[in-house]
């Protein structure tokens, strides 16, 4: 069944303003809200950067059906993974099989201020990401755990309010090592739109599937799960326009991942045109066109598609993409 959900802009918004957009998400008939976790937003010039956890807790009590996830928290350097499975083990417990948690690699923008640490390589993320999933489903699972890795240590641990069924984890990959990860391990694969064809269908899928298969899962054990960038407006221009406060997501891995300043990170963003800024995005006024640019995907196999909406009208656009293009969505996919 095809899944639509709401990516709620941490970035961009205070965090009462995103709750309201959440409720009305649910309201609108989204199936799921999913929130990044940063330490510091994209862009320091009114840019927001509020706590997920606590966001989530809020999102929980003031809905009643909606998923909710982060896409994605970092559970390796700001948090040690014992403190996530007990944050998200007390969310789970409050709001039973409602909490999805997305996890990454991380970026030095979001680690380094907050620790004042040096950001290391990949080989290391990746062995710090791979490690806290281990443990973190340990936690959920056991009393008492006593663990003993090559990053994190554990005695006599116990998280004490979880849910029955522990909380899904969803793994975000942007290239093949992550993505086989997601296939051995994963509830959830999650990537991101708008990239070179060839990288979803030639690295991230088949590499999901190899990790499926090394791991003797079924193919449709794991969601396939993809944040769809759209810039959805009744005004061409507008909606071309709304994309410049996202401008960041359209430099590359390599010309972002080690900035670890906001304001860098906003300078660089500021120096593109605004054709390369808008290039992630689906920009158009037309439901069909919203349709067939985002079929690609769905026919890739991505069944959860979470819209994410660059522009300061969320309630706008939130009414107006459930209104004129989720029936065309549902009709088109199931």
């Amino acid at each position: 069944m095809l899944k639509l959900g709401y990516k709620a802009s941490a970035e961009q918004f205070t965090p009462s303003k995103l709750l309201d957009f959440a409720v009305l998400a649910e309201q609108s008939g989204f199936d799921s809200v999913f929130v990044s976790d940063h330490f510091q937003p994209w862009r320091h010039t009114g840019g927001h950067a509020p706590y997920s956890f606590a966001w989530m807790g809020a999102v929980g009590a003031r809905t009643n059906r909606i998923l909710i996830g982060t896409s994605v928290a970092t559970p390796t350097f700001r948090y040690h993974p014992s403190v996530v499975a007990q944050a998200v083990g007390t969310l789970g417990s409050m709001f039973p099989d409602r909490i999805i948690l997305g996890v990454g690699t991380g970026e030095s923008l979001n680690e380094v201020p907050a620790l004042g640490m040096k950001w290391p390589g990949f080989k290391e993320r990746f062995g710090r990401l791979k490690e806290s999933i281990e443990l973190m489903n340990k936690l959920w699972r056991e009393d008492r755990v006593s663990f003993e890795g090559t990053y994190y240590r554990t005695e006599n641990a116990t998280i004490y309010d979880k849910p029955e069924n522990p909380v899904p984890i969803y793994v975000a990959a942007a290239g093949p090592t992550a993505s086989v990860l997601a296939g051995e391990v994963a509830a959830g694969f999650i990537c991101t739109s708008g990239k070179a064809p060839e990288l979803y269908r030639e690295t991230l899928l088949p590499n999901v599937d190899a990790g499926l298969k090394a791991a003797g899962r079924a193919p449709d054990s794991i969601d396939r799960m993809i944040e769809v960038k759209v810039s959805f407006d009744t005004d061409l221009q507008q909606a071309k326009e709304d994309t410049r406060f996202w401008a960041a997501l359209a430099l590359s891995a390599e010309e972002k991942t080690s900035v670890k300043d906001a304001l860098e990170m906003e300078r660089l963003a500021d120096a593109l045109p605004l054709d390369r800024a808008a290039s992630r995005w689906i920009v158009s006024v037309d439901p069909d066109e919203q349709v067939e640019r985002i079929r690609p995907y769905v026919e890739l196999g991505f069944r959860h598609l979470v819209f994410h909406a660059p522009g300061p009208d969320q309630a706008k656009f939130i009414k107006l993409y459930s209104e004129k293009v989720f029936p065309k969505l549902r009709k088109a996919f199931g």
